[in-house]
């Protein structure tokens, strides 16, 4: 019979040597898994009636996991948030194997939780139309709008992710020939993205600007400091109300940096750009990830229906098909 461990000292090594240390882990990865065990051990308090730092590991399986999941659902999550949610369960779970030998049982249980399957919805993106409202609306006459108007710019071409563009400093944007942005991935992985001709007029201009704090950071906030996900998302939400008045579809769309960078993604695509070059442009670990704007958008499926053949079809005869075979494909 083993004797019970305790939770903490086995979670803070997953975070500190193997999250930080030898995964060396995004800081949004970290964060992500950070706040999913937050919340986690705030229901099981609820639910045990026993505090996180005396919490068991023995304690932590599976229908317990499970029912934390399902709470969740029930309190508004997504089918696609809560797969992210197990997927921090299992990644400790792995980590405990090695750890814990003796627990083999109790782990593989909870690495067998499977995630749940959703409905794929097609990629959401903006037309030429709402960009060029949304580059418009902020008021080039004030610094913030100045700074806004060259990160809307930036994002929507580049197409990088929100924790790149907060994380950009002047070091990171490269002129002269072949001129590109610098940035540190998902995963660690760096990458560069070509600049366009109007992209880095805007981005020259803007790095003439007098600096603001003493971090070098390309986008910072009126203190000089870091802009959050929140300030950006406040600056999105603010640009498209006034981009509305010009653009009346964005009156119903949600501008996120995400949806500009699929927008960056499409324009890519429709230009003809291959998906592997595209896999690389965003820096998605597989090309399939890439599949997903093929999906998107109508146009592109009508052009080619466009290139192929009429068929010459004609009226046949109908034979009832046999019933064995019939039953097999109604399955």
């Amino acid at each position: 019979m083993t004797s019970s461990l305790g939770l903490a000292p086995l979670l803070e090594r997953f975070f500190t040597q193997r999250l930080m240390q030898q995964r060396q882990a995004s800081p949004h990865t970290i964060s992500s898994y950070r706040d999913t065990f937050r919340r986690f051990l705030k229901f099981v308090q609820q639910r045990l009636r026993t505090s996180p730092s005396r919490l068991t590991f023995e304690k932590v399986d599976a229908p317990l996991i499970v029912a934390f999941l399902d709470n969740m659902e029930q309190h508004g999550l997504s089918i696609r948030s809560r797969n992210l949610r197990l997927t921090a369960f299992h990644s400790f779970f792995r980590y405990a194997a090695f750890e814990l030998p003796t627990h083999a049982a109790q782990i593989q249980r909870v690495l067998a939780i499977p995630s749940k399957r959703f409905t794929r919805t097609l990629v959401p993106f903006l037309t030429r139309a709402e960009v060029d409202a949304l580059l418009a609306a902020p008021d080039s006459r004030t610094w913030c709008g100045r700074r806004d108007h060259a990160l809307l710019l930036v994002a929507v071409q580049t197409g990088l992710r929100v924790s790149e563009m907060t994380g950009l400093t002047r070091q990171d944007v490269v002129f002269g020939a072949g001129a590109h942005v610098r940035v540190l991935g998902k995963g660690r992985k760096e990458r560069c993205t070509p600049l366009a001709r109007s992209t880095r007029a805007v981005l020259q201009a803007w790095l003439r600007e007098p600096r603001r704090g003493t971090e070098d950071i390309l986008f910072p906030s009126a203190k000089g400091s870091r802009l959050t996900i929140h300030g950006v998302q406040y600056m999105l939400n603010k640009h498209r109300q006034a981009a509305s008045r010009t653009c009346a579809s964005l009156t119903k769309k949600r501008v996120t940096v995400h949806r500009l960078r699929h927008t960056a993604a499409m324009d890519l695509l429709q230009a003809g750009v291959d998906r592997a070059v595209i896999a690389l442009w965003l820096g998605h670990e597989s090309v399939e990830t890439t599949q997903i704007y093929l999906e998107a958008t109508l146009a592109m499926k009508e052009r080619a229906l466009a290139k192929t053949r009429p068929l010459q079809g004609r009226a046949a005869t109908y034979r009832p098909g046999d019933q064995l075979l019939g039953f097999l494909n109604s399955l």
